[in-house]
């Protein structure tokens, strides 16, 4: 017998959300399977077996927050679904743990009476301790209640905040009821999809949608970032002419020898790159009362995703060539679409480049991505009339660019100054040779 627990989630994630099981109780599985899929704050991650077995238990469900290390199923010996008779058997047909299983005294003798289903000890505790999530734990000791007197919900026996929660409404020493139990627990957050349609008082009806983790996430670093940071925005435009005439000749050659399209991204990352290493304090973040001037360039590309706004990273972006980036580019769009990007993809980053264009964008005010200090936006190309000289003038693929900045440590000046280097560097591309 092994518990399925919720692994590392890597650094500064300490909980997430399951989203959805991918078996049931009574499946057989084999090692590496896939047994759940865990929503966090930035990507969504599987859940694999660690051993061969049968899924004798799931002890939470889909739309409930877990904490790393916690148990969220138990995996059997054996094979096939538990229906054989006996103590391992559950009552109407409902399985419940394999034939030969070693899984704790509280699932062999689980039943549905409310009598039968107090907490029993797990194997290896000592004394008859009450088998509870740690946050049910927590909350028991804040309210002073002897867990073995609360009755548990679960299946297993296994006492959840939501039960806590109501033996204290009820007072001590109260067991919660088995019927109305479900109405008063509080309502888990479900994986994102629609709760129905609520009347309004005019008679209207609205659809109700539960916010994911990472649209909450995306919400609170927003409003974060706009309530520390001392954020200002700069705009210039940028002539595209000479780009789309390098495109226009060179796409196909590109395309053929490097198994890649030449896009835009790269051409603004190079020039990114190249301004940044004019006007380090853009490159930079604030700790405590210090600078922290980065001499690296990881530069993040804001994808817009089913599930919300991700920033993969290119890292060491100055190192790579045209095709490198634009290959780069290309595969952590794919996986942020795909909802496969690793933690890693997401971590870091010295400075961000996002595209409204894409989407039709004439003009934006981009949100910092903390604790960065800059951040480039890019806009929609519209032929617009340009004044040549005194006399002259003609139309011209025009791009607007605004940058956002952290005016703690960067002064209005500087940051003028860095988007004007990135307008040259863009209207004569064959100076981002020359920066390298």
């Amino acid at each position: 017998m092994s518990e399925i627990k919720v692994p590392d989630l890597g650094e500064s994630i300490s909980e997430g959300t399951i989203y959805k099981w991918l078996v049931k109780e009574g499946d057989t599985v084999g090692q590496g399977d896939v047994l759940a899929e865990l929503e966090t704050d930035k990507v969504n991650l599987e859940i694999s077996a660690e051993e061969d077995g049968v899924i004798s238990s799931i002890l939470r469900q889909a739309g409930e927050n877990v904490a790393v290390g916690e148990a969220i199923g138990i995996i059997g010996s054996g094979a096939g679904t538990a229906s054989a008779a006996g103590p391992g058997a559950a009552e109407g047909g409902k399985p419940a743990v394999a034939a030969g299983s070693e899984a704790p005294a509280a699932v062999r003798a689980a039943a549905p009476a409310p009598a039968a289903e107090a907490a029993a000890a797990p194997e290896g505790a000592a004394g008859t301790a009450a088998l509870a999530s740690p946050g049910a734990r927590k909350l028991a000791r804040e309210r002073g209640i002897d867990l073995d007197e609360v009755t548990a919900r679960d299946p297993i026996g296994r006492i959840a905040q939501a039960d806590v929660l109501g033996h204290g409404a009820a007072g001590p020493g109260a067991a919660a009821p088995s019927a109305p139990a479900a109405a008063a627990r509080p309502e888990p957050v479900k994986p994102p999809a629609a709760l129905g349609k609520a009347p309004l008082e005019d008679g209207k009806a609205v659809e109700r949608k539960r916010m994911s983790r990472r649209r909450l996430t995306i919400a609170s670093r927003l409003v974060e970032a706009q309530q520390t940071a001392a954020m200002l925005t700069t705009f210039n435009e940028v002539d595209m002419t000479a780009i789309l005439d390098i495109r226009k000749r060179r796409k196909d050659a590109f395309k053929e020898k490097h198994d890649v399209g030449l896009g835009f991204m790269s051409f603004f990352t190079k020039a990114v790159i190249g301004a940044l290493k004019a006007y380090p304090l853009l490159n930079a973040e604030i700790d405590g009362e210090d600078l922290l001037i980065k001499k690296y360039y990881d530069i993040g590309i804001a994808v817009a995703a089913k599930e919300g706004l991700v920033v993969p990273v290119v890292r060491d972006a100055d190192r790579l060539s045209f095709p490198e980036i634009e290959r780069q580019i290309g595969g952590l769009a794919s996986k942020a679409r795909a909802n496969t990007l690793s933690l890693t993809e997401l971590q870091g980053g010295t400075f961000t480049i996002t595209n409204g264009g894409v989407f039709g964008s004439l003009l934006s005010t981009p949100i910092l991505n903390t604790p960065q200090v800059g951040i480039l936006g890019m806009h929609k190309i519209q032929l617009r009339p340009i004044a040549l000289d005194e006399e002259r003038s003609a139309n011209r693929p025009m791009m607007y660019i605004a940058l956002s900045y952290d005016h703690r440590i960067v002064d209005g000046s500087e940051a003028v100054s860095f988007l004007v280097k990135v307008k040259e560097l863009l209207e004569d591309p064959e100076a981002l040779l020359l920066e390298g």
